[in-house]
């Protein structure tokens, strides 16, 4: 069931976020695509988030693996599952466009793959490219780390969690058109074909590189306090 859960939750954010940008993108600008991306993460942690915790990313499932809330083998089913679901909305995107008057090409269009040099919006290096993806994932797992601790009020974790993956996408839209999560950038890699797989590396290995330095932070910042030092701070 929490396989199910996934694989629909990531469908349900590139189909949304990756629509936005593909079929209404030059209406809507980078906030409209923020927007999209942020309101079906945070739908998405209401709708399945009682089931599988809404990973919905690779980068934030590696981070609770390494924080001890989930196995290795939970790690990979939730991989497979969110890779599937997001090629399915790749996929329905890819179909939708397709029907318009005059045709759609992923290849020629682009179809919003990330890409970095000649393929960034802005014409960002491959080493900016790395970096902001690396930051802006890590922003976005340290929040779904922190939101959903046990020691946070129970039923708000989606809200700052979808705000913040509004929020880095004004950084990472110029740079490399923001992904933040492999999957994202597996999407429509797959139909483009070409330099998006060849760039393709990137966008997994930065988020998920993400993913562990948020998982390092967070453990620093969030480990209960020994216990001489917590009767101290309590007198």
């Amino acid at each position: 069931m929490k396989y199910t859960a996934e694989l629909f939750g990531t469908f349900v954010l590139v189909f949304a976020g990756l629509g936005a940008a593909v079929l209404s993108g030059s209406q809507i600008g980078i906030v409209g695509i923020a927007m999209a991306f942020g309101l079906a993460l945070l739908a998405m942690a209401y709708a399945v988030g009682p089931v599988s915790g809404c990973h919905i990313n690779p980068a934030v499932s590696l981070g609770m693996m390494l924080t001890k809330r989930m196995s290795v083998g939970e790690m990979v089913g939730y991989w497979v599952a969110q890779v599937i679901g997001g090629i399915i909305g790749g996929a329905l995107v890819l179909f939708i466009a397709s029907q318009a008057q005059g045709g759609y090409s992923a290849a020629a269009s682009g179809f919003a793959a990330n890409g970095y040099g000649a393929h960034s919006p802005g014409h960002y290096s491959l080493a900016a490219a790395f970096v902001v993806e690396m930051l802006c994932t890590t922003l976005l797992v340290a929040t779904v780390l922190g939101a959903t601790d046990k020691r946070t009020p129970a039923g708000f974790a989606g809200v700052p969690i979808g705000f913040i993956l509004v929020a880095i996408h004004f950084a990472g839209v110029p740079v490399t058109n923001g992904s933040f999560n492999p999957v994202r950038s597996i999407a429509p890699a797959v139909f483009v074909g070409g330099w998006a797989l060849q760039q393709l590396w990137l966008f997994i290995a930065a988020p998920l590189a993400g993913g562990v330095l948020a998982s390092i932070i967070y453990m620093a910042i969030a480990a209960p306090k020994p216990a001489t030092q917590a009767a101290a701070a309590s007198r």
